[in-house]
């Protein structure tokens, strides 16, 4: 039985660099891409949850709701947090945001999935096959 922590945060600071920023717009434009925002919610609350889980589980996304709510610049430091606000069976639900100082860069909600490794990557086998 894994041993969830309900309002357990996390948060990671990442600086906006060049792999992360849009393109599209030109050099004088370049910020926090929308991809690259969800990404790192859902690399922060996997990061999270994983201390919490027995030995062979781990976590998969399955859902995002997140609102891209104003631009992070180039070489901003962006921070990301999750807290987790529930577990149901074996999916976990996560408030997620990402901020730069107080203003709000980005917020929503986050699902993963707990999964067992060994068995995901049999089924992952089976439908490629």
């Amino acid at each position: 039985m894994s041993d969830y922590q309900i309002g357990a945060r996390r948060e990671d600071v990442v600086e906006v660099g060049g792999d992360q920023a849009i393109h599209f717009l030109g050099p004088e434009s370049r910020v926090l891409s929308t991809p690259q925002m969800i990404l790192l919610m859902e690399r922060c609350s996997r990061n999270l949850i994983l201390p919490m889980l027995q030995d062979g589980e781990d976590t998969v996304g399955t859902h995002v709701n997140v609102w891209h709510r104003s631009a992070a610049a180039l070489g901003s430091p962006v921070i990301f947090s999750s807290e987790l606000m529930s577990v149901n069976d074996r999916r976990a639900e996560f408030r997620v945001s990402a901020r730069v100082g107080e203003r709000i860069v980005g917020e929503g909600t986050h699902q993963r999935a707990v999964i067992r490794v060994a068995r995901f990557a049999e089924k992952v086998r089976e439908n490629a096959g």
